[in-house]
């Protein structure tokens, strides 16, 4: 007997099977929705998904004037030049007289000049003996001698310099006072030394233009140090944009700082030293500065000081003659019972000069930061601490033992003044006074030549205006060069990241810094250091805004890796039903279109 399980299927039996197993052909109507379903999901993504998708991750790039900012870099656009205008009273002379001086004054210095881009320019000025026209025949004025024949130049040009010929007898030779309150150089000088005849040498004005010389050695000094250190002067280089011929060549820059500087003279070993101290003493330049006078006393005295006063009368006329550089602001504080630092050594008695002493080994431990406020930076600007330690009586009067001086500079920082007070201000059982204007007037002066330090202005020279004027010259100096700097800093940073954006922030920072660039090396030109400085200020900040602008710096941080690891878990889920069903019907059609070719 055979089971049924052994039994062969019929064909019948097969094709009923196949028919159960087979779906319902799709009527047209079914495919023609499947297919506009497929089609309406990728119009949403190319049409719609894709457009806003490019919009929203696109990186915007601002166009920038990559030539023009590689040109301030290198040096191309702008040769700063530094002409200063002396001009020369004689109220005792001739007016033929003194053009003959000047004009030979004039020749030395051009022949003793190796700088080009900083030069001495004499002109006569209003005050002097006007020549009888009957007995003289005017001399000649060439512009390269005489600055007068330029009114344009003259009203343009500040006053570096103001130089006062005065004869007095009994002298056997000329010597030079310079003012200390004014810019100002008095020459005394025997008469006959501008007699007729002496026309053919010059003793005068040979010592003239050596006082100049000397007196403008630092400052000479101080601006080759700035354009040899121009960060600008980058060699070996080269920028190149999209669509764009290299903008900078192959030691273009250190060729160009090189016909900058000429053949000027190495300093001295002595102007050497200054210039090396004055690097580490000086804090780097901010257009703001913020001053702290702090009064700490060991004692309960003095209870009381007369600060206000001592400032508005002692220090704040330098602080307006120096808020052309910057500006300042002031605060004080006052700490009783408030010790010097634990470290440093009790002070020690000197009977042979009757003062207690600090050894200069421990004035670095001086400052007792654990207990003394002292804020390290207020606001956004550097903060000049300057402390007056006022001894216990009975140490009193405290010097330091080496160089009997009781006043010292910490570099960057601040300095520090121990201040003595006369016996009549200290306190007694009857009186228990504070200090008053005149206690406090040595101490104010100290750190009044100690914030000069600070401002990096020379020390060869006595004459305050003088300092400032030649630190308005530097400053402007080297903000024309730091912001040129920038400004190739952001063009090589511009072409080396493609991928980074640049918003339109950072072009109008650009056009800013490009204009007041402009502005101050035409100023530098004429003479107008004031305004030269003002709109190097102007430059400097426009361009440190536009190189830190924030959302331009996040983009470095974001490379290609990161949006594939962002954009993957997102479009993988949504993308693979889409290309599968799309290429599922694109075989679909192709099967049918070849089936229907086969029957045909």
């Amino acid at each position: 007997m055979v089971e049924d399980s052994q039994i062969p299927p019929t064909t019948a039996t097969k094709a009923i099977a196949a028919s159960t197993r087979q779906p319902p052909p799709e009527s047209r109507e079914s495919i023609r929705v499947r297919q506009l379903v497929i089609l309406s999901f990728w119009a949403i993504v190319v049409f719609l998904g894709l457009p806003i998708w490019f919009w929203t991750t696109s990186i915007r790039r601002a166009r920038l004037p990559l030539q023009e900012m590689m040109g301030w870099a290198e040096g191309r656009l702008c040769k700063p030049s530094f002409p200063l205008q002396i001009v020369v009273e004689a109220p005792l002379l001739q007016e033929n007289d003194v053009i003959r001086v000047i004009r030979a004054t004039q020749h030395a210095l051009d022949d003793q000049n190796d700088f080009p881009l900083h030069h001495l320019r004499l002109r006569i000025g209003s005050n002097h003996i006007p020549s009888n026209s009957s007995h003289h025949t005017r001399l000649p004025q060439k512009s390269s001698e005489i600055d007068k024949s330029s009114d344009h130049i003259t009203q343009l040009q500040e006053e570096a310099l103001i130089i006062t010929l005065v004869p007095q007898s009994g002298l056997t030779a000329a010597r030079a006072e310079l003012q200390t309150q004014s810019a100002s150089l008095e020459i005394l000088y025997p008469p006959h030394l501008v007699s007729p005849a002496s026309s053919t040498s010059f003793p005068l004005a040979t010592f003239i233009a050596a006082q100049l010389q000397d007196l403008f050695a630092e400052e000479r000094a101080l601006i080759s140090r700035t354009l040899r250190a121009n960060p600008a002067s980058i060699s070996g280089q080269s920028v190149v944009g999209p669509g764009q011929t290299s903008v900078i060549s192959t030691n273009s820059a250190a060729g160009t700082k090189d016909q900058w500087l000429g053949n000027i003279q190495a300093p001295s070993p002595e102007l050497a030293a200054r210039l090396a101290s004055r690097t580490t003493r000086t804090p780097r330049y901010a257009p703001t500065y913020h001053i702290t006078i702090s009064l700490f006393s060991p004692s309960g005295w003095p209870s009381s000081w007369d600060i206000e006063s001592a400032i508005s009368e002692y220090l704040a006329p330098l602080l307006r003659s120096a808020s052309v550089i910057s500006r300042f602001t002031v605060d004080t504080q006052t700490q009783l019972y408030a010790s010097f630092s634990p470290s440093v050594r009790e002070p020690e008695y000197d009977a042979s000069r009757g003062v207690w002493t600090l050894r200069e080994g421990d004035l670095s431990g001086f400052i007792n930061a654990a207990e003394w406020p002292l804020s390290p930076s207020i606001g956004t600007g550097p903060t000049l601490n300057f402390i007056i330690y006022v001894p216990d009586p009975s140490t009193s009067p405290l010097v330091i033992r080496e160089s009997q001086a009781n006043s010292w500079l910490i570099p960057q920082w601040g300095g520090v003044v121990i201040l003595n007070p006369s016996v009549s201000a200290l306190p007694n059982e009857t009186q228990a006074t504070g200090l008053s204007k005149e206690n406090l007037r040595p101490a104010l002066l100290v750190f009044s030549h100690q914030l000069l330090s600070f401002l990096g202005a020379p020390q060869s020279s006595s004459s305050i205006p003088l300092q400032l004027q030649t630190l308005t010259r530097v400053r402007a100096a080297s903000l024309l060069l730091s912001a040129s700097a920038t400004m190739g800093s952001l063009a090589r940073l511009t072409v080396a990241l493609p991928s980074i954006a640049i918003p339109e922030t950072v072009s109008r920072a650009v056009d800013v810094t490009l204009e007041h660039l402009e502005k101050t090396c035409n100023t530098l030109k004429d003479g107008r250091f004031a305004a030269a400085l003002e709109n190097a200020k102007i430059a400097e900040t426009a361009a440190e805004r536009g190189f830190f602008e924030k959302s331009m710096v996040g983009q470095v941080y974001f490379p290609d890796e990161h949006k594939v690891a962002v954009y993957l878990p997102l479009l993988g889920p949504v993308g693979v039903p889409l290309i599968m069903s799309a290429l599922k019907e694109i075989k679909r059609i192709w099967t049918a279109y070849r089936s229907k070719n086969q029957v045909s």
